[in-house]
C-alpha cells in the first residue's frame, strides 16, 4: 500500500535532538490548517463534520479541534467516555456489535449511536425505550454495507465480499427504516472524491424509496480531503446536492484527513550491522508503534530520505524478537551509525491509537509543537509502570 502522504512540512526545520527518543512530536500549526479546510467544507456545503477518534484521540489537543469541528465520531464505550469528557460538539457511536452492559451509558453519552444491523437494534430496544423515558435524547441509526468495494487492499475495504462491518444495504426494507433516524455508510480508505461519487451512485437507488424518511445520513470516513490535490470543490458540491436530494442533515467523519502530515515519529539508530545488506536496529518497532506498517503492509515516508543514487539503502528494524519487525529499506539523510536520529512522517494519525507494549519495547512519549511559535511540551512520557500495568 503506497502512503499518499509524507510532506515534511515544518518538520523539514525541527531539530530531532530536541524530544527523547521514540518520540510522536505533533505540529499544532498544522494540526489548525487541517482543521480550517474540513470547516470550510462543513461551512459551505451544509453539511457536519465530525472527527473520528479512532484515527487521532490525542485528547490535549481536543479544546483545537473542537474550535473548528461539530463533534467527534467515536467506536465504542470508552471511546465515547474519553469524547464526552475532553471533546465539545456533537458525539456519534457506532460499534460493530455492543454490550448490554454498556448500553445505558452508551445511550446516555451519545447523540447518535448506530448500530450494526437492525437485529441489535431490536434486540436493544428496551434500553432504547428506558433511555428516551428517562428524557434522554439521542437518534438512532443504521449502518449499512454499500456492497461496493473500492478499497486498495481487501482486508481494509469494509465493502470486501463477506464484511461484517454494516447491514447489506439491498436486504434493507421500510420496517428497518422505521426503527431509525438516520442510515450511516462507509466503505473508503485514504481516497479522492470519485470513489465516493461511485459509492453514493450505488447507494442512492436503494435508499431513495425512504428519502424524505432519514434525519441524516452519514457518509462516514476515509475521504482524504486535506491533501492539496483533494477534489475539495467537487466534494462540496456533492454534500449541499447530496442534502437537496435526501431531504437529510449530512454527515461526514474524516479521521485521517484531521491529522494528516502533521506529526512524525522520531527515533534512533541503536545498532549498525551487515548481512548482505547493511541493516539497523531502530527503537522504533513496526510491530509496536506502526502495526500498519505489517498489516496493511505499507513503506512510511522518511524525512529527509535520499535517493539510491545518493546512497546505500539500509534496512531498518525494530528492537523486539519478531523476526518481521521491519520496517523497510531507507537511504538515511546520512550514513547510518549507533545515535543517529531520524524520524518517519505522517505518523499522528493510527500510529498513536495503535501502540502496544509487546516484548516491553517501551511506548513513544508525545510531544506537541507549534510550528508557528516554535513551542514545544512534553504531554506524556511513558515508563515502566505503564507496561506493568497492563498485566497481571
Amino acid at each position: 500500500m503506497e502512503t499518499r502522504a509524507g510532506d515534511p512540512g515544518a518538520f523539514a526545520n525541527f531539530d530531532l535532538s530536541r524530544v527523547d527518543s521514540p518520540a510522536f512530536v505533533v505540529d499544532a500549526a498544522k494540526l489548525r490548517s487541517n482543521l480550517r479546510i474540513l470547516s470550510e467544507i462543513g461551512e459551505q456545503s451544509g453539511a457536519k463534520v465530525l472527527s473520528a477518534l479512532k484515527a487521532f484521540s490525542m485528547w490535549s489537543t481536543a479544546p483545537i479541534v473542537g474550535e473548528y469541528l461539530d463533534g467527534v465520531c467515536t467506536s465504542g464505550l470508552w471511546e465515547a467516555r474519553l469524547a464526552s469528557e475532553f471533546y465539545d460538539g456533537e458525539i456519534a457511536t457506532y460499534c460493530a456489535a455492543y454490550k448490554a452492559e454498556d448500553m445505558d451509558e452508551i445511550l446516555r453519552l451519545s447523540d447518535h449511536v448506530i448500530f450494526n444491523s437492525p437485529a441489535q437494534i431490536e434486540r436493544f430496544w428496551p434500553f432504547i425505550e428506558g433511555a428516551r423515558a428517562r428524557g434522554e435524547s439521542f437518534d438512532i441509526g443504521l449502518r449499512v454495507n454499500p456492497l461496493h468495494p473500492e478499497g486498495e487492499v481487501p482486508k481494509y475495504d469494509p465493502s470486501a465480499p463477506h464484511s461484517r462491518l454494516g447491514f447489506p444495504i439491498d436486504q434493507l426494507t421500510e420496517d428497518h427504516v422505521g426503527l431509525i433516524d438516520g442510515i450511516h455508510f462507509h466503505n473508503l480508505c485514504e481516497q479522492d472524491f470519485e470513489p465516493l461519487q461511485r459509492t453514493w451512485d450505488k447507494v442512492f437507488d436503494f435508499l431513495e424509496p425512504f428519502f424524505g424518511q432519514l434525519k441524516w445520513i452519514n457518509i462516514g470516513g476515509g475521504h482524504h480531503v486535506t491533501r492539496a490535490d483533494y477534489q475539495r470543490e467537487e466534494l462540496i458540491e456533492f454534500l449541499a446536492d447530496m442534502a437537496e436530494d435526501t431531504g437529510a442533515e449530512i454527515y461526514i467523519e474524516p479521521g485521517e484527513a484531521v491529522a494528516l502530515d502533521a506529526g512524525i515519529l522520531v527515533g534512533t539508530v541503536l545498532d549498525v550491522g551487515w548481512n548482505g545488506m547493511p541493516v539497523a536496529i531502530v527503537d522504533i518497532s513496526a510491530t509496536c508503534h506502526m502495526p500498519d506498517v505489517i498489516e496493511a503492509p505499507y513503506r512510511p515516508a522518511l524525512l529527509g530520505e535520499r535517493s539510491e543514487d545518493e546512497g546505500e539503502a539500509v534496512r531498518l528494524g525494530g528492537p523486539s524478537c519478531l523476526a518481521g519487525d521491519v520496517i523497510g529499506d531507507y537511504v538515511l539523510p546520512t550514513d547510518p551509525e549507533a545515535g543517529q536520529r531520524f524520524a518517519f512522517l505522517d505518523q499522528a494519525h493510527y500510529s498513536m491509537v495503535k501502540t502496544t507494549t509487546f516484548n516491553g519495547v517501551p511506548l513513544p512519549s508525545i510531544w506537541l509543537w507549534d510550528s508557528e511559535t516554535d513551542s514545544l511540551e512534553c504531554i506524556r512520557k511513558f515508563d515502566y509502570e505503564d507496561f506493568r500495568g497492563r498485566l497481571s
